[in-house]
């Protein structure tokens, strides 16, 4: 599970800052669309409500504007769940050479080098996924994991905290909060 080659100190210190200051861009937007709205809705709804949010959002992060880069997405997450990650990183580079502004290709690119312990790289590309749309929990939580794979507790604890304020219901962030609280001496939710 080597990582050779890379120097993850400067990578990981970038990523944190980015997860403590991520919700000052979006905070000054003046205007109003239907991702912000969906976001407010999302962190006062209840569970129930927070999952039908949960899938528009999801479908709104999704959609690209390019019928080709929709489709590379498509592909690669269609490999990811094969578990053939190698064809999934072909996809989703193409997918990120192609539409370099698109967050959610970022994102599941970094999924993907995640599958293939290629720690470095995703942090990478959830960096960049996350300066382009900072309010993607998926895709802080997916910096939590990292962080704890590379057992950097708190820095993990700090991103899964970071996902739960804007997604209070999301299952999976809740689930390492409590596993991770004891560890880092917060309390449990």
């Amino acid at each position: 599970m080597g990582i050779a080659g890379f120097n993850l100190k400067p990578i990981v210190a970038a990523a944190a800052v980015l997860v403590m200051f991520s919700g000052i861009g979006a905070a000054q937007e003046a205007d109003l669309t239907d991702e912000s709205a969906l976001l407010e809705k999302l962190g006062e709804a209840d569970p129930s409500e927070a999952r039908r949010l949960d899938r528009q959002l999801q479908a709104l992060w999704s959609k690209s504007g390019s019928p080709s880069a929709d489709l590379l997405l498509k592909r690669g997450r269609e490999a990811l769940e094969e578990d053939e990650t190698r064809l999934a990183i072909e996809h989703l580079t193409a997918l990120t050479d192609h539409a370099p502004d698109f967050a959610e290709g970022w994102h599941a690119r970094a999924s993907a080098f995640f599958g293939s312990e290629l720690y470095g790289m995703a942090l990478a590309d959830l960096e960049r996924a996350l300066a382009l749309n900072p309010n993607n929990y998926n895709a802080i939580y997916g910096l939590g994991l990292i962080f704890e794979a590379l057992d950097e507790t708190e820095l993990a604890y700090d991103a899964y905290q970071r996902a739960l304020a804007i997604h209070p219901h999301h299952e999976e962030v809740t689930k390492a909060v409590n596993r991770l609280g004891p560890r880092v001496g917060g309390q449990s939710l």
